[in-house]
Protein backbone atom coordinates (compact mmCIF):
# COMPACT_ATOMS: atom_id res chain seq x y z
CA UNK A 1 0.00 0.00 0.00
CA UNK A 2 1.25 3.29 -0.56
CA UNK A 3 2.45 5.83 1.57
CA UNK A 4 -0.74 8.27 0.84
CA UNK A 5 -3.41 5.54 0.70
CA UNK A 6 -6.38 5.13 2.96
CA UNK A 7 -6.81 1.86 4.34
CA UNK A 8 -10.33 1.06 2.86
CA UNK A 9 -12.10 -0.44 6.33
CA UNK A 10 -14.72 -3.21 5.61
CA UNK A 11 -18.49 -1.57 5.23
CA UNK A 12 -20.50 -1.96 8.56
CA UNK A 13 -23.66 -3.73 8.38
CA UNK A 14 -26.93 -2.21 9.71
CA UNK A 15 -26.79 -3.01 13.85
CA UNK A 16 -29.21 -2.94 16.66
CA UNK A 17 -28.62 0.57 17.34
CA UNK A 18 -29.53 1.13 13.49
CA UNK A 19 -32.70 -0.17 14.75
CA UNK A 20 -33.54 1.39 17.80
CA UNK A 21 -33.22 4.53 16.82
CA UNK A 22 -35.12 4.28 13.74
CA UNK A 23 -38.37 2.47 15.80
CA UNK A 24 -37.82 4.97 18.47
CA UNK A 25 -37.06 2.35 21.28
CA UNK A 26 -34.33 1.36 23.56
CA UNK A 27 -31.18 -0.90 22.60
CA UNK A 28 -32.78 -3.75 24.60
CA UNK A 29 -36.05 -3.55 23.15
CA UNK A 30 -34.51 -4.51 20.26
CA UNK A 31 -32.63 -7.41 21.67
CA UNK A 32 -36.67 -8.80 23.69
CA UNK A 33 -37.62 -8.93 20.17
CA UNK A 34 -34.72 -9.95 17.99
CA UNK A 35 -34.87 -12.90 20.81
CA UNK A 36 -38.55 -13.45 20.49
CA UNK A 37 -39.09 -12.38 23.99
CA UNK A 38 -43.04 -11.68 24.68
CA UNK A 39 -42.16 -8.96 27.49
CA UNK A 40 -42.90 -6.72 24.25
CA UNK A 41 -46.30 -5.19 23.39
CA UNK A 42 -47.35 -5.60 19.37
CA UNK A 43 -47.64 -2.27 18.62
CA UNK A 44 -43.81 -2.03 19.40
CA UNK A 45 -42.79 -5.21 17.92
CA UNK A 46 -43.99 -4.55 14.67
CA UNK A 47 -42.54 -0.98 14.51
CA UNK A 48 -39.55 -2.77 15.62
CA UNK A 49 -39.98 -5.60 12.73
CA UNK A 50 -40.59 -2.73 10.30
CA UNK A 51 -37.19 -0.93 11.38
CA UNK A 52 -35.64 -4.36 11.12
CA UNK A 53 -36.66 -4.74 7.59
CA UNK A 54 -36.25 -1.29 6.44
CA UNK A 55 -32.52 -0.91 7.58
CA UNK A 56 -31.87 -4.61 6.62
CA UNK A 57 -30.73 -5.90 9.69
CA UNK A 58 -31.06 -9.47 10.82
CA UNK A 59 -30.45 -10.90 14.26
CA UNK A 60 -27.45 -13.02 14.59
CA UNK A 61 -28.69 -16.62 15.06
CA UNK A 62 -25.74 -17.61 16.32
CA UNK A 63 -24.61 -15.66 18.71
CA UNK A 64 -28.27 -15.82 20.13
CA UNK A 65 -28.08 -19.21 20.20
CA UNK A 66 -25.02 -18.97 22.53
CA UNK A 67 -27.12 -16.91 24.87
CA UNK A 68 -30.63 -18.22 25.20
CA UNK A 69 -29.36 -22.05 24.59
CA UNK A 70 -31.64 -22.64 21.52
CA UNK A 71 -30.94 -22.59 18.09
CA UNK A 72 -34.38 -22.79 16.69
CA UNK A 73 -33.85 -25.46 14.61
CA UNK A 74 -35.29 -29.03 14.38
CA UNK A 75 -34.00 -32.63 12.81
CA UNK A 76 -35.64 -34.94 11.22
CA UNK A 77 -34.17 -38.38 10.51
CA UNK A 78 -35.84 -40.54 8.44
CA UNK A 79 -35.55 -44.12 6.79
CA UNK A 80 -37.55 -44.13 3.60
CA UNK A 81 -38.02 -40.91 1.60
CA UNK A 82 -40.46 -42.75 -0.84
CA UNK A 83 -43.15 -43.73 0.96
CA UNK A 84 -46.33 -41.72 0.59
CA UNK A 85 -46.64 -41.34 4.09
CA UNK A 86 -43.51 -40.37 4.80
CA UNK A 87 -43.18 -37.78 2.32
CA UNK A 88 -46.61 -36.26 3.76
CA UNK A 89 -45.71 -36.21 7.31
CA UNK A 90 -42.08 -34.42 6.37
CA UNK A 91 -43.92 -32.06 4.12
CA UNK A 92 -46.45 -31.17 7.39
CA UNK A 93 -43.71 -30.79 9.93
CA UNK A 94 -41.71 -28.66 7.47
CA UNK A 95 -44.83 -26.53 7.02
CA UNK A 96 -45.65 -26.60 11.23
CA UNK A 97 -41.78 -25.82 12.09
CA UNK A 98 -41.39 -22.72 9.93
CA UNK A 99 -45.06 -21.47 11.25
CA UNK A 100 -43.27 -21.48 14.76
CA UNK A 101 -39.90 -19.84 13.27
CA UNK A 102 -37.68 -23.59 13.87
CA UNK A 103 -36.06 -24.34 10.57
CA UNK A 104 -35.35 -27.95 9.42
CA UNK A 105 -32.38 -30.24 8.81
CA UNK A 106 -33.19 -33.59 7.29
CA UNK A 107 -30.96 -36.60 7.22
CA UNK A 108 -31.92 -39.81 5.32
CA UNK A 109 -30.94 -43.36 7.00
CA UNK A 110 -29.92 -45.88 4.54
CA UNK A 111 -30.09 -48.46 6.67
CA UNK A 112 -32.11 -48.67 10.18
CA UNK A 113 -29.00 -49.83 12.89
CA UNK A 114 -27.64 -48.80 15.75
CA UNK A 115 -24.34 -47.75 13.69
CA UNK A 116 -26.50 -45.23 10.93
CA UNK A 117 -29.05 -44.00 13.58
CA UNK A 118 -26.24 -42.84 16.02
CA UNK A 119 -24.28 -41.27 13.08
CA UNK A 120 -27.49 -39.57 12.24
CA UNK A 121 -27.68 -38.29 15.57
CA UNK A 122 -24.00 -37.49 15.45
CA UNK A 123 -23.96 -35.51 12.63
CA UNK A 124 -27.34 -33.44 13.64
CA UNK A 125 -25.52 -32.76 17.00
CA UNK A 126 -23.11 -31.53 14.43
CA UNK A 127 -25.59 -29.01 13.13
CA UNK A 128 -26.91 -27.15 16.14
CA UNK A 129 -30.50 -28.71 16.43
CA UNK A 130 -32.43 -28.26 19.55
CA UNK A 131 -34.85 -31.68 18.73
CA UNK A 132 -35.20 -34.37 16.49
CA UNK A 133 -38.62 -36.03 14.75
CA UNK A 134 -37.45 -39.97 13.79
CA UNK A 135 -39.74 -41.04 10.95
CA UNK A 136 -38.84 -45.15 11.20
CA UNK A 137 -40.62 -47.69 12.09
CA UNK A 138 -39.69 -49.41 15.49
CA UNK A 139 -40.07 -52.69 13.83
CA UNK A 140 -37.07 -51.53 11.88
CA UNK A 141 -35.01 -51.28 14.41
CA UNK A 142 -33.58 -53.85 16.34
CA UNK A 143 -34.72 -52.32 20.46
CA UNK A 144 -31.92 -54.51 21.92
CA UNK A 145 -29.01 -52.83 20.07
CA UNK A 146 -30.41 -49.24 19.36
CA UNK A 147 -29.99 -46.68 22.05
CA UNK A 148 -31.38 -42.77 21.56
CA UNK A 149 -29.14 -40.43 22.66
CA UNK A 150 -30.35 -39.14 25.90
CA UNK A 151 -30.70 -35.30 27.21
CA UNK A 152 -32.25 -34.50 23.40
CA UNK A 153 -35.53 -33.89 23.26
CA UNK A 154 -36.69 -36.31 20.80
CA UNK A 155 -40.19 -37.20 19.00
CA UNK A 156 -41.31 -40.76 17.12
CA UNK A 157 -43.22 -41.08 14.51
CA UNK A 158 -45.10 -44.20 13.75
CA UNK A 159 -43.83 -46.19 15.93
CA UNK A 160 -44.17 -49.14 18.42
CA UNK A 161 -44.39 -46.61 21.53
CA UNK A 162 -41.96 -48.85 23.51
CA UNK A 163 -39.20 -46.26 23.30
CA UNK A 164 -39.85 -43.73 26.50
CA UNK A 165 -40.33 -40.73 24.05
CA UNK A 166 -43.13 -38.85 22.93
CA UNK A 167 -44.92 -41.31 20.16
CA UNK A 168 -47.59 -39.52 17.32
CA UNK A 169 -49.12 -41.96 14.66
CA UNK A 170 -52.52 -42.41 12.90
CA UNK A 171 -54.63 -45.44 14.62
CA UNK A 172 -53.29 -48.37 12.44
CA UNK A 173 -55.68 -50.66 14.58
CA UNK A 174 -58.77 -48.36 14.26
CA UNK A 175 -58.10 -47.86 10.34
CA UNK A 176 -57.58 -51.57 9.53
CA UNK A 177 -60.76 -52.10 11.58
CA UNK A 178 -62.93 -49.89 10.02
CA UNK A 179 -61.81 -51.54 6.44
CA UNK A 180 -62.88 -54.62 7.25
CA UNK A 181 -66.14 -54.02 9.12
CA UNK A 182 -67.37 -51.96 6.35
CA UNK A 183 -66.55 -55.12 4.16
CA UNK A 184 -68.03 -57.64 6.19
CA UNK A 185 -71.51 -54.99 7.26
CA UNK A 186 -71.76 -55.03 3.30
CA UNK A 187 -72.48 -59.40 3.69
CA UNK A 188 -68.99 -60.42 2.93
CA UNK A 189 -68.18 -64.10 4.67
CA UNK A 190 -64.73 -63.12 5.07
CA UNK A 191 -62.27 -60.48 4.36
CA UNK A 192 -59.05 -61.41 2.80
CA UNK A 193 -56.00 -59.38 3.49
CA UNK A 194 -53.06 -58.10 1.49
CA UNK A 195 -50.76 -56.96 3.94
CA UNK A 196 -47.08 -54.96 4.23
CA UNK A 197 -43.76 -56.42 4.65
CA UNK A 198 -43.46 -58.14 8.64
CA UNK A 199 -40.55 -55.85 9.49
CA UNK A 200 -43.45 -52.39 8.98
CA UNK A 201 -44.86 -51.82 12.23
CA UNK A 202 -47.76 -50.28 10.79
CA UNK A 203 -48.21 -53.75 8.41
CA UNK A 204 -48.32 -55.75 11.56
CA UNK A 205 -50.69 -53.55 13.30
CA UNK A 206 -53.18 -53.57 10.57
CA UNK A 207 -52.99 -57.32 9.97
CA UNK A 208 -53.28 -57.93 13.75
CA UNK A 209 -56.67 -55.85 14.02
CA UNK A 210 -57.86 -57.19 10.89
CA UNK A 211 -57.47 -61.03 12.44
CA UNK A 212 -58.75 -59.70 15.96
CA UNK A 213 -61.97 -58.03 14.01
CA UNK A 214 -62.62 -61.22 12.13
CA UNK A 215 -62.42 -63.40 15.25
CA UNK A 216 -64.42 -61.25 17.27
CA UNK A 217 -67.33 -61.62 14.17
CA UNK A 218 -66.59 -65.35 14.17
CA UNK A 219 -65.52 -65.03 10.37
CA UNK A 220 -62.92 -67.27 8.68
CA UNK A 221 -59.51 -66.20 8.80
CA UNK A 222 -58.18 -66.62 5.43
CA UNK A 223 -54.31 -66.91 5.26
CA UNK A 224 -52.42 -63.29 4.59
CA UNK A 225 -50.64 -62.48 1.38
CA UNK A 226 -47.97 -60.30 1.77
CA UNK A 227 -46.82 -57.89 0.34
CA UNK A 228 -43.98 -54.98 -0.11
CA UNK A 229 -45.94 -51.95 -0.21
CA UNK A 230 -45.70 -51.30 -4.20
CA UNK A 231 -48.51 -51.69 -6.97
CA UNK A 232 -45.72 -54.53 -8.32
CA UNK A 233 -46.55 -56.67 -5.69
CA UNK A 234 -50.37 -56.22 -4.96
CA UNK A 235 -50.51 -57.42 -8.76
CA UNK A 236 -48.80 -60.15 -8.03
CA UNK A 237 -51.01 -60.94 -4.74
CA UNK A 238 -54.03 -60.19 -6.97
CA UNK A 239 -53.26 -62.85 -9.60
CA UNK A 240 -53.55 -65.66 -6.32
CA UNK A 241 -56.43 -64.03 -5.35
CA UNK A 242 -58.38 -63.61 -8.37
CA UNK A 243 -58.04 -67.37 -8.90
CA UNK A 244 -60.12 -68.69 -6.21
CA UNK A 245 -63.58 -68.34 -6.33
CA UNK A 246 -64.13 -67.91 -2.94
CA UNK A 247 -62.09 -65.00 -2.61
CA UNK A 248 -65.19 -61.62 -2.20
CA UNK A 249 -63.28 -59.05 -0.53
CA UNK A 250 -59.74 -57.83 -0.11
CA UNK A 251 -58.51 -55.56 2.53
CA UNK A 252 -54.89 -54.25 0.57
CA UNK A 253 -52.65 -52.84 3.71
CA UNK A 254 -51.71 -49.80 1.27
CA UNK A 255 -53.56 -47.81 -1.62
CA UNK A 256 -50.38 -48.78 -4.11
CA UNK A 257 -51.13 -52.67 -3.61
CA UNK A 258 -54.60 -52.26 -4.37
CA UNK A 259 -53.58 -50.41 -7.62
CA UNK A 260 -52.03 -53.56 -8.56
CA UNK A 261 -54.49 -55.77 -7.12
CA UNK A 262 -57.14 -54.06 -9.08
CA UNK A 263 -55.22 -54.27 -12.24
CA UNK A 264 -55.03 -58.67 -11.83
CA UNK A 265 -58.55 -58.68 -11.27
CA UNK A 266 -59.52 -57.32 -14.29
CA UNK A 267 -57.21 -58.88 -16.22
CA UNK A 268 -58.66 -61.97 -14.76
CA UNK A 269 -62.13 -60.89 -15.29
CA UNK A 270 -63.14 -60.60 -11.78
CA UNK A 271 -65.23 -56.92 -11.53
CA UNK A 272 -64.80 -54.30 -9.25
CA UNK A 273 -66.66 -54.39 -6.76
CA UNK A 274 -69.45 -56.89 -8.65
CA UNK A 275 -67.40 -60.06 -8.24
CA UNK A 276 -64.51 -58.89 -5.26
CA UNK A 277 -64.77 -55.61 -3.57
CA UNK A 278 -61.34 -53.98 -2.57
CA UNK A 279 -60.63 -51.59 0.32
CA UNK A 280 -57.31 -49.95 1.06
CA UNK A 281 -55.11 -48.05 2.93
CA UNK A 282 -54.00 -44.16 3.11
CA UNK A 283 -56.19 -42.11 0.65
CA UNK A 284 -53.50 -41.26 -1.60
CA UNK A 285 -54.63 -38.07 -4.15
CA UNK A 286 -54.99 -40.96 -7.08
CA UNK A 287 -57.31 -42.96 -5.07
CA UNK A 288 -60.28 -40.89 -6.12
CA UNK A 289 -59.25 -41.65 -9.77
CA UNK A 290 -58.48 -45.75 -9.38
CA UNK A 291 -60.81 -47.70 -11.99
CA UNK A 292 -63.36 -48.20 -9.62
CA UNK A 293 -62.42 -45.33 -7.49
CA UNK A 294 -60.99 -46.70 -4.48
CA UNK A 295 -62.76 -47.63 -0.69
CA UNK A 296 -59.98 -46.75 1.30
CA UNK A 297 -59.02 -45.73 4.81
CA UNK A 298 -57.55 -42.17 5.08
CA UNK A 299 -54.45 -41.30 7.35
CA UNK A 300 -54.15 -37.92 8.89
CA UNK A 301 -50.56 -37.25 8.10
CA UNK A 302 -50.79 -33.91 8.15
CA UNK A 303 -52.41 -33.39 11.69
CA UNK A 304 -49.00 -36.31 12.38
CA UNK A 305 -46.59 -33.75 11.17
CA UNK A 306 -48.36 -31.19 12.50
CA UNK A 307 -48.80 -32.76 16.33
CA UNK A 308 -45.22 -34.12 16.22
CA UNK A 309 -43.32 -30.90 15.82
CA UNK A 310 -45.97 -29.19 18.62
CA UNK A 311 -44.35 -32.44 20.99
CA UNK A 312 -41.44 -31.56 20.17
CA UNK A 313 -41.46 -28.06 20.86
CA UNK A 314 -43.27 -28.26 23.80
CA UNK A 315 -39.99 -30.70 24.92
CA UNK A 316 -37.72 -27.89 23.65
CA UNK A 317 -39.34 -25.37 25.88
CA UNK A 318 -40.36 -27.30 28.86
CA UNK A 319 -36.73 -29.31 29.59
CA UNK A 320 -38.88 -32.37 29.97
CA UNK A 321 -40.73 -35.40 28.40
CA UNK A 322 -44.18 -35.95 27.83
CA UNK A 323 -44.47 -39.65 27.16
CA UNK A 324 -47.97 -40.22 26.52
CA UNK A 325 -48.70 -41.96 23.19
CA UNK A 326 -50.64 -39.33 20.52
CA UNK A 327 -53.20 -41.54 18.34
CA UNK A 328 -54.80 -39.87 15.21
CA UNK A 329 -58.15 -41.14 13.55
CA UNK A 330 -58.54 -42.55 10.59
CA UNK A 331 -61.57 -42.33 8.57
CA UNK A 332 -62.95 -44.49 6.56
CA UNK A 333 -63.48 -43.23 2.80
CA UNK A 334 -66.46 -44.73 0.46
CA UNK A 335 -66.02 -44.78 -3.22
CA UNK A 336 -66.79 -47.67 -6.19
CA UNK A 337 -64.73 -50.21 -5.06
CA UNK A 338 -67.07 -52.09 -2.34
CA UNK A 339 -70.15 -53.83 -2.49
CA UNK A 340 -72.83 -56.59 -1.20
CA UNK A 341 -71.39 -59.60 -2.60
CA UNK A 342 -73.75 -61.39 -5.72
Amino acid sequence: MAADETPVRPRRGPSMADVARLAGVSGQTVSRVANDRHNVDAATRDRVLAAMREVGYRPNNAARALRNGQFRSIGVIVFELSSVGNTRTLDAIAAAATMTGYAVNLLPVLDATQGAVSNAFTRLGEQAVDGVIILIEAHMLDEAEVLLPEGLPVVVVDSSARYDYPIVDNDQAQGARLATEHLLDLGHRTVWHLGGPPSSFAASRRRRSWEKTLTDRGCPVPPVLVGDWSAGSGYEAGKQLAADPDVTAVFAANDQMALGLLRALHEAGRAVPADISVVGFDDVEEAAHYWPPLTTVRQKFAEVGRLSVDALISEIQAGEHHHQPVSVPTELVSRGSTAPPR
